[in-house]
């Protein structure tokens, strides 16, 4: 028996992005029945099947299209002579893609990391809150669902391995230290990420700018740095400064799904 729970859980923790497709309704013949499902991790990796067939190889095209756009979709087939079988009957298909949640990594636990860690809970964002201070997190009102690790100050010069880099990737700088959050920027700054944002004044950010040219020789400066961060919605407490960034992350994550 197909164990498709059981795969798709090991890729889940391997953190690797799958597609999963799933028979949802066949009308009239057709070489599959409804739940037939195929975890597709790439065209030369296929588990399970929906048939077989040129059909097959075509929804696996599919499904690499889906993966790539991190959009779910429902396509049909009807089993006729372009797809060389005569059975004559329609196949729906609901393809998923798996383990493309937006993963945020937030360098500082301080009042305002703490409410953005908190209000992302319930949404698709998984969040790892990071910081240097010893002991830090135990004072901390966190939800259960945050992640966190701490980490020596001079860690931070190789905070590289502590973040999962890639098109899921969002890191947001708010730490008590400028030096620190210039350090982080500096390095993050040639990672592939979706999103990298830094807390500051525009003051900041044009001195961020002006050092990572003149003193990292990082030609692009801050160009690719959000800074300031969050919409302006309005509001200066830490909840609601939170809440901008927060609406401002969804706003950066859902304007690809969305499409």
């Amino acid at each position: 028996m197909f164990d498709w729970i059981h795969i798709l859980q090991e890729y889940k923790q391997k953190y690797e992005p799958v597609t999963l497709v799933t028979v949802t309704k066949v009308l009239g013949s057709a070489p599959c029945v409804v739940g037939s499902r195929m975890i597709v991790v790439n065209a030369d990796k296929v588990h399970g099947t929906v048939g077989g067939g040129k059909m097959e190889f075509q929804v696996i095209d599919k499904a690499l299209d889906v993966l790539f756009a991190n959009q779910t979709e429902v396509v049909e087939y009807i089993l006729g002579p372009e797809y060389e079988q005569c059975c004559g009957g329609k196949v729906e298909l609901l393809i998923e893609p798996m383990n493309k949640l937006p993963e945020l990594f937030l360098f500082g636990a301080g009042h305002i990391g703490v409410e953005i860690s908190n209000l992302l809970v319930g949404t698709p964002f998984q969040v790892n809150l990071i910081d240097s201070r010893k002991d830090w997190f135990a004072k901390l009102a966190l939800a259960p669902e945050v992640k966190t690790k701490e980490v020596q100050v001079e860690d931070f010069k190789t905070f590289s391995d502590v973040v999962r880099w890639g098109d899921n990737c969002y890191v947001l700088v708010l730490t008590h230290d400028h030096t620190i959050d210039f350090d982080i920027i500096a390095m993050a700054i040639p990672k592939k990420t979706k999103y990298l944002g830094l807390i500051g004044s525009k003051t900041k950010a044009v001195r961020f700018n002006n050092m990572l040219i003149n003193e990292m020789e990082i030609a692009e400066g801050m160009k690719n740095v959000v800074c300031p961060i969050g919409l302006k919605i309005g509001g200066s407490t830490p909840k609601e400064i939170a809440i901008s960034v927060v609406a401002e992350l969804l706003q950066v994550h859902y304007s690809d799904t969305n499409k």
